[in-house]
């Protein structure tokens, strides 16, 4: 990549609107108080993770954005399953259960949301235990909640650590669900492999391969890196040329993208190997894309080029990183 071209892209993924939206969380956090806790995991990663035993509860809840819902219903209804089950694999756990909330302005308009819930809860395993409905409502409306379980080990946001080599996993077995920046690569795949797929990431945990990670989301691979630089206290370089690419798809818009399969693992250099080889034998894609840094600057590389895309010192994204020591 040349310089023009290089530089062109970095202003690009600053700007990102992916990215940006981010910066809301750290609004509603600091005014519900979520970081005057005690010590423990703290707020703001995949899941809420609770002690429970020898172990953890995860408890996630995600929302949709109403142009998705409205163009893309029943896929609206799919993704509210299975992004929440990203999110517990993220922390390296296991779903239980689903619950969802569904508005609509009648039953029929609700028909094709309902049916893409259950059928992901099929496909995955994972059963719809209950949640709430209004089908009176001129907006249509759509929220999901899952509960998961975890050992005592987990992945999380914050423990990533200057050294780590910063690993993707993205299953590129799919296409774009045209508009938006979506790659769904499960709703052909067979059930127990979207299961299996999903477990891999446990395996890390339970392995004590890594102790970091975080399911890739709106904000593409570098909004990811971003959120997870900031909640670690880290610096991250991603090296562009390193990033696989799906056949026929630009790198500007890969890294805008948000896939149905798709994390950011940071790992001793020691333990990569290994990662890379378990995802491998499933035929997902991995690959060592970049590296943890000193500092608090997450920047994009292309051979000698470097251009930071946020400095979370300098301009807080999230402001969730935590103050106290966590438990060990």
């Amino acid at each position: 990549m040349d310089a023009h071209a290089f530089h062109a892209l970095a202003t690009r993924l600053r700007e990102s609107p992916g990215l940006a939206s981010k910066a809301d969380i750290g609004g509603v956090a600091k005014r519900l108080g979520l970081n005057d806790r005690p010590a423990g995991v703290p707020v703001g990663d995949d899941c809420a993770a609770i002690a429970d035993g020898d172990g953890h509860l995860l408890f996630a809840i995600e929302g949709f954005m109403n142009e998705f819902l409205e163009q893309d219903p029943w896929f609206a209804g799919w993704c509210g399953v299975m992004v929440n089950l990203s999110d517990i694999a993220a922390m390296g756990g296991r779903p239980l259960a689903v619950v969802d909330a569904v508005w609509s302005s009648s039953e029929e308009h609700m028909q094709p949301v309902l049916d893409g819930l259950r059928a992901a809860s099929a496909a995955y395993g994972v059963p719809i235990v209950g949640g709430h409905t209004n089908v009176h409502t001129p907006q249509a409306q759509l929220a999901v909640a899952v509960l998961g379980r975890a050992g005592s080990r987990l992945l999380t946001s914050f423990d990533a650590r200057p050294g780590d080599a910063l690993i993707c996993v993205v299953d590129h077995r799919g296409a774009y669900r045209e508009p938006f920046n979506n790659w769904q690569a499960a709703l052909d795949a067979p059930p127990e492999r979207l299961r299996a797929d999903l477990a891999l990431l446990a395996d890390v945990a339970e392995r004590g391969l890594s102790c970091a990670a975080k399911d890739i989301s709106q904000g593409g691979i570098p909004g990811t890196a971003v959120m997870l630089a900031e909640s670690s206290g880290v610096g991250i370089d991603i090296d562009l040329d390193a990033i696989p690419l799906p056949t026929g798809v630009t790198l500007e818009r890969w890294l805008a993208t948000f896939p149905s399969f798709g994390f950011l693992i940071a790992a001793p250099p020691r333990n990569a190997r290994a990662i890379l080889d378990l995802f491998g034998r499933a035929h997902l894609t991995a690959a060592v894309i970049g590296k943890i840094v000193e500092g608090s600057e997450v920047a994009v590389t292309s051979g000698e080029l470097r251009a930071i895309i946020r400095d979370h010192a300098a301009e807080t994204l999230m402001g969730l990183r935590p103050t106290m020591e966590l438990a060990s």
